[in-house]
């Protein structure tokens, strides 16, 4: 069944299991971003690989389910919608539970974020200092 033909109730039940959803990704993906740093920190490639197969296909469903949640929120409050007014169409225990599960997600975010960004740095680093042992320096010293 595509977005469009979705009744607005199918639509915002899509939506909120889209959220529940994502919900665990995150919780997954934390995870699979320590596993990646452990395995960095000991030299791992097959572990590695193993974790950035896995939070490829993750972040992939991830993806997906996003450009899913735009076109259900455009469905349930038009081109120019955003969560709050498909929240707003919600009762209020409803509402304030989703709403509190959006803010939960958006601070899951900004952690893998942060895990990724320092996951980033330790291999960037740790590639530097390869080259550095495999070519030396470019430079001993630096010009003054």
């Amino acid at each position: 069944m595509t977005v469009s033909s979705m009744s607005r109730q199918d639509a915002m039940r899509a939506l909120l299991a889209g959220i529940a959803d994502d919900l665990q990704a995150y919780a997954q993906l934390q995870e699979l971003l320590h596993e990646q740093f452990r395995a960095s920190l000991r030299h791992k490639a097959s572990e590695l690989q193993a974790a950035a197969d896995a939070i490829g296909t993750l972040v992939d469903a991830m993806q997906q389910r996003r450009s899913d949640r735009v076109a259900l929120v455009q469905r349930l409050v038009g081109e120019t919608g955003n969560m709050a007014q498909a929240f707003a169409l919600l009762k209020n225990t409803a509402r304030e539970k989703m709403e509190a599960d959006w803010a939960s997600l958006e601070t899951a975010v900004l952690e893998c974020k942060r895990l990724s960004k320092r996951n980033g740095d330790l291999l960037a680093e740790q590639y530097t200092i390869m080259q550095r042992v495999l070519h030396g320096e470019e430079q001993i010293y630096a010009p003054a």
